[in-house]
């Protein structure tokens, strides 16, 4: 009932806007967000009963094992009775840090069918960064295997502990054996039914001047969720899908799990890590039609060149970019080479995708421009008084919280939000509306840092710097990159007694990586003598930026 047949033809843009409807976009779920809603179900069971294909699972060594929807439905009841076993209930949050495999998926859904809350944890997570997420949410329990289990025994208040275990390995004690429990668990258990105010998720986004910040995810962004799907992924029913993109990350748990399992499509999950050959190997052995990822793996696969890509030229139906801006020489280099056409998409953690140029709907695509609003949003850009510019005219892009029914987020969790004022959401993005209506992007009004895909926070590495004893003082920046968009790099301040070196700082690299995550260490340390601060005693972080990518200027001739 969902997707786009591969016969029809394509709705234009400005039809879709006009007859959007909310009630039409609720219509397409199995429940009711008023009266009772089931994110298992949306994304589960209303398919089963045929057999229909849900999950492609290829292992790191290459092995392919297809689950339908009634195996998704009997895996995911069983965990929802290991997780009630062990005192979960509905409302209360299950946190998984697992690589991308079946038994992540059967943790999501079965969080979800008793009516908990998941918490995605990434696997490159060291454990202060575990640790802060499970301080935001009180999770009640944490899935986990043997290869990131270490992490939590360095984290204060750990939840109680379910490990999934490979032959061989011994159970950690006092903790859950999560195959043998839910194994033998059964595959009864009806679907616990909330209200689409009612929280599915339990999301975190990194800023500047604090740490992670809880993101709720209620029931009713089901919609949103498979809007972006049908309109700006335009999955079709007979596409084979792949998004590359972690389910420890919003684009991942929204647009590689939820997404797609709610239009009755099939996912792919590779559990390897990325690399050009790998990619091309499974678009070739799966005959994958719709690819979904980030720039920075984008970049990866023009670095490999067209002999590389040959062998899948042509197969592509539609690509679909987030986390970064596209470059315009990927989107060249997709149609010499792969013969597809690449589209860039915007969102962030707190909204999902709101501005995308859309493969589904029928508009203009002007190679630099993150596309128009979708439909059931009204963006707008505004100044620093909150009046509408109109085109052309630099400001920060910002959700019409009224004219925008499938806006979800409503704040973060138990914290102030001052993004949203006025009767708007303002992301913290410097755009500029086109003539057409279209945006594009200038910058981030903020200090966050986009690295291959990944928005980094500065204070996060700047607290674990600073936990290092050689650490007086650090201030975090990204730098530009042709590579990542930028790289981390930390300016450091050192205790007295201490000098700085390349061991040093190779060691404080190693430190932030080790404590905080694998993609948010600092690739390169200046030590200081001081740092830019206000006279309030703020570090003026812009002031290194300047200075980096003048330095850099420089190089370049």
């Amino acid at each position: 009932m969902t997707g786009t047949p591969a016969s029809a033809p394509l709705a234009r843009y400005d039809d879709a806007v006009a007859r959007f409807r909310i009630e039409d976009a609720a219509a397409l779920l199995q429940g009711d967000p008023a009266t009772g809603i089931n994110a298992c179900v949306e994304c589960c069971d209303r398919y089963t009963g045929s057999n229909r294909l849900a999950l492609c699972a290829i292992s790191t060594d290459g092995k392919v094992t297809e689950y339908s929807f009634d195996d998704l439905r009997d895996m995911a009841a069983r965990v929802s009775n290991v997780l009630k076993q062990a005192g979960v209930g509905a409302g209360d949050v299950v946190a998984g840090l697992l690589p991308r495999t079946p038994d992540l998926v059967a943790t999501i859904l079965g969080a979800w069918r008793i009516g908990a809350v998941y918490q995605p944890l990434f696997t490159a997570f060291g454990p202060k960064a575990i640790e802060q997420r499970f301080e935001t949410s009180s999770a009640k329990l944490v899935v986990t295997n043997m290869a990131n289990r270490g992490k939590l025994a360095e984290v204060e208040n750990c939840p109680r502990v379910a490990t999934v275990l490979a032959p061989g390995e011994a159970l950690p004690e006092g903790d859950i054996d999560f195959r043998a429990a839910v194994a033998a668990a059964s595959t009864d258990c009806p679907p616990v039914l909330r209200k689409g105010d009612d929280l599915f998720m339990m999301m975190s986004t990194s800023g500047t001047t604090g740490l992670p910040k809880g993101v709720p995810v209620p029931l009713r962004a089901l919609m949103a969720f498979s809007a972006y799907m049908r309109e700006a992924i335009g999955l079709r029913q007979d596409d084979i899908f792949w998004n590359i993109a972690d389910p420890g990350w919003a684009y991942g748990l929204y647009y590689a799990i939820t997404g797609p399992l709610q239009l009755g499509v099939a996912t792919t999950l590779y559990e390897g890590g990325f690399t050009a050959e790998s990619t091309y190997d499974i678009i070739e052995r799966l005959g994958v039609t719709s690819l979904a990822g980030s720039p920075t793996a984008f970049r990866l696969l023009l670095a490999a060149g067209p002999e590389a890509a040959a062998r899948v030229k042509g197969k592509l139906r539609v690509v679909s970019s987030a986390g970064e801006p596209l470059n315009p020489e990927v989107i060249r280099w997709f149609d010499a080479n792969l013969a597809a056409p690449i589209h860039d998409h915007y969102g962030q953690t707190e909204l999902g995708m709101v501005v995308n140029n859309h493969h589904g709907l029928v508009h203009p695509v002007r190679h630099g421009s993150a596309g128009y609003a979708m439909p059931g949003y009204r963006v707008a850009v505004l100044d620093e008084a909150g009046n509408e510019l109109g085109p052309n005219q630099p400001g920060v892009l910002a959700v019409d919280i009224e004219k925008s029914p499938l806006l979800w987020f409503t704040g973060y969790y138990r914290k102030e939000t001052p993004a949203i004022s006025g009767g708007y959401y303002r992301t913290g993005d410097t755009v500029e509306l086109e003539p057409d209506g279209s945006v594009s992007f200038i910058g981030r009004a903020d200090d966050v840092i986009t690295s291959s895909g990944y928005r980094i926070g500065p204070f996060d590495v700047e607290s674990a710097l600073i936990e290092h004893p050689a650490v007086n003082e650090a201030a975090v920046v990204g730098v530009p990159d042709p590579q990542r968009t930028e790289i981390v790099k930390a300016f450091v301040v050192l205790a007295s007694g201490h000098q700085g070196s390349p061991e040093l700082a190779e060691a404080l690299a190693q430190h932030v990586k080790k404590r905080l995550s694998a993609h948010a260490y600092p690739r390169e340390i200046d030590f200081v003598a001081e740092l830019p601060k206000t006279p309030s005693g703020k570090i003026q972080r812009f002031l290194l930026r300047k200075a980096e990518v003048e330095k850099q200027k420089q190089a370049q001739g």
